[in-house]
C-alpha cells in the first residue's frame, strides 16, 4: 500500500496531463510535462523526474495509477 502523503491526483484532458493545483506553489490547472504513454512506463517501474513548470520544483515519480502519481518523497503536508 502506498503512503497517501506521497501521492497527488492528476487528470488527463485531450492527451495532456494536468494537476488541479501545484503542490508547491498552489498554481491552478498546471499542465505537466508528461505524456500519457509515460504514465504507463512509470507504472511498469521506470522512474521519472518531474519538474513543475510553474515553480520549477522537482519530484521523482516512482508509480502511477489511473488517478494518482506517486513520488519518492512526501508531497502532502499535515494541515492543522
Amino acid at each position: 500500500m502506498f503512503p497517501f502523503a506521497n501521492t497527488w491526483p492528476y487528470d488527463i484532458v485531450m492527451k495532456d496531463v494536468y494537476v488541479a493545483e501545484c503542490p508547491f506553489c498552489h498554481s491552478p490547472n498546471v499542465l505537466l510535462p508528461l505524456k500519457v504513454h509515460e504514465l504507463k512506463s512509470i507504472h511498469e517501474g521506470k522512474k521519472k523526474l518531474l519538474v513543475f513548470p510553474c515553480c520549477h520544483n522537482k519530484l521523482t515519480l516512482v508509480d502511477t495509477d489511473r488517478d494518482y502519481i506517486l513520488a519518492d518523497t512526501a508531497i502532502r503536508t499535515k494541515q492543522s
